[in-house]
């Protein structure tokens, strides 16, 4: 191996590519267990859940919220009103509610830690050592968590047009008066009911037979059907095909079977998916196996190298927050310590965060039936849910799957105020094997939205009462109190 003469080598226990979530999880772990770490990042500490992700987005959406029942005000027995949109102002807003949380991430915090941070490109140049250039690297145990970024898809014209991206969007200063959406996936749906909340004519432009296509079909109806409520244009079954210069603006040529639709606009965000980030690691050199859809890890989260492990984005596949925390307490474990654990995907909450939200964990109905799992189901609404009637979100549904003749859960959806919230309660009774027989003899405060665990719960409970037990009470009534 070629060295640059004079380059000095840093040894550690564990070096962490990527400063966000999961590498903050691991390094954070590693050095509170006493080894000796060094951090590695290329851009911001944070990644892109405090920079371009979860913490702008949901923010934003909360301002979103409030726009939105100002101008419908009228649900609560006020005027509706429509206020004055600056999104410079807005947008500082959201800039002040990330310098809030920053310094949970930031170099000061992860220096008092005891670990080493060194920001640039950081590559390998064999299986224990990487450099930028300037100073070389060297550790026993690695842990990539890369992340990932947005892809734009090889559609004609895209190049040759300023495109907003889920990393970009927050540098807006103007709103655009005609956005085009490419993508119903989470980011895209999110980003959808914000912009036209904010004053946007927004079309959403989905190449599949549906929006947030990992959903079962009522529920992905039921935010379509929210969308075009709120003034949103929804394209799904539309491939983009060509954008194009007209005139001041642009547009884009969305194929549906034969036809063509020309779509003008002002400003297309792209959210049609995000890509692992590998390149520039040199990972060849490591002996890392990666492909397009990220590095290849097996169930105890190693790669091919097996003292290098990899979490987050980068390896899929979940692209959450969360998981990737999940994903790096594992790591932890399996790196530093002897023997080995592995990991469990059984119970991995998600949200999508649209207006009602949409929570899951678990299979759906869709997904079971792909699987050929037996399942029964109980469903309720929001409609009859109190707290939902008080704060005026009607609407939306829980969705429960059970194995088949037994309260054990298999799944959960919710589609409501608060899903993500009210998510956990039944996310833990999964994670603990605990039936809904015992959810329906637990008190819930009344009246609140968690009563929706109860509900349906006592909608399981009734479910038991066959015509045949109906008989045999009966019987035990007559006979016992005449």
């Amino acid at each position: 191996m070629l060295r640059i003469e004079g380059m000095e080598t840093q040894r550690y226990h564990l070096i962490v590519i990527g400063a966000g979530s999961g590498g903050l999880v691991a390094a954070a772990g590693a050095a509170g267990l006493g080894a000796k770490v060094a951090l590695v990042e290329k851009h911001k500490m944070g990644g892109d859940c405090l920079n371009t992700g979860c913490v702008p987005s949901k923010a934003i959406i909360r301002t979103a919220k409030l726009i939105y029942d100002t101008k419908t005000g009228h649900r609560f027995g006020l005027c509706d009103l429509h206020p004055e949109i600056n999104l410079s102002r807005i947008m500082e807003s959201v800039r002040s509610v990330q310098s809030k949380l920053e310094p949970h991430d930031s170099p000061d915090r992860f220096r008092g830690l005891g670990i080493d941070l060194h920001f640039g490109s950081f590559r390998f140049i064999s299986s224990h050592e990487i450099t930028d250039g300037k100073v070389t690297l060297s550790a026993k145990r690695f842990v990539i968590a890369t992340g990932a970024s947005p892809f734009v898809p090889p559609i004609k014209g895209i190049n040759e047009i300023p495109i907003l991206t889920s990393d970009n969007v927050w540098g807006l200063k103007e709103l655009p008066k005609r956005l085009v959406v490419l993508g119903g996936g989470p980011i895209g749906a999110e980003l959808t009911q914000v912009f036209a909340r904010l004053g946007s004519k927004v079309t959403v432009v989905e190449m599949l037979d549906s929006l947030l296509i990992r959903e079962d079909t009522e529920v992905s109806q039921f935010i379509k059907e929210r969308f075009i409520k709120e003034g949103i244009e929804v394209l799904i079954g539309h491939k983009a095909v060509e954008v194009r210069k007209s005139g001041d603006s642009f547009e884009l040529i969305a194929q549906e079977g034969q036809k063509g639709k020309h779509i003008p606009f002002d400003q297309i965000l792209v959210a049609v998916g995000r890509a692992p980030n590998v390149n520039g690691l040199d990972l060849e050199k490591a002996g890392v196996k990666f492909s397009k859809k990220g590095i290849e890890v097996d169930e105890y989260l190693q790669t091919s190298a097996k003292h290098i492990f990899a979490c987050g984005d980068v390896v899929g596949p979940y692209q959450f927050t969360h998981t990737a925390d999940f994903q790096a307490r594992l790591i932890l474990r399996n790196a530093l310590f002897p023997g080995r654990s592995k990991i469990n995907y059984r119970v991995v909450p998600w949200c999508t965060f649209t207006d009602p939200e949409v929570a899951r964990v678990g299979f759906n109905e869709r997904e079971a039936k792909e699987k050929g799992i037996p399942y029964d189901l109980y469903s309720y609404s929001f409609n009859d849910l109190d707290r939902a009637v008080c704060d005026r979100e009607e609407g939306g549904f829980i969705k429960i799957l059970t194995e088949k003749g037994s309260g054990q859960l298999l799944g959960i959806t919710i589609v409501g105020s608060h899903a993500g919230d009210l998510l956990h309660e039944l996310a833990l009774a999964m994670h603990q094997r605990i039936g809904l027989k015992k959810i329906a003899s637990m008190i819930h405060v009344y009246p609140t939205l968690a009563e929706i665990s109860k509900r349906i719960a006592d909608t399981y409970q009734r479910s038991h009462m066959t015509p045949r037990l109906k008989q045999w009470l009966a019987t035990y009534f007559k006979w016992r109190f005449g």
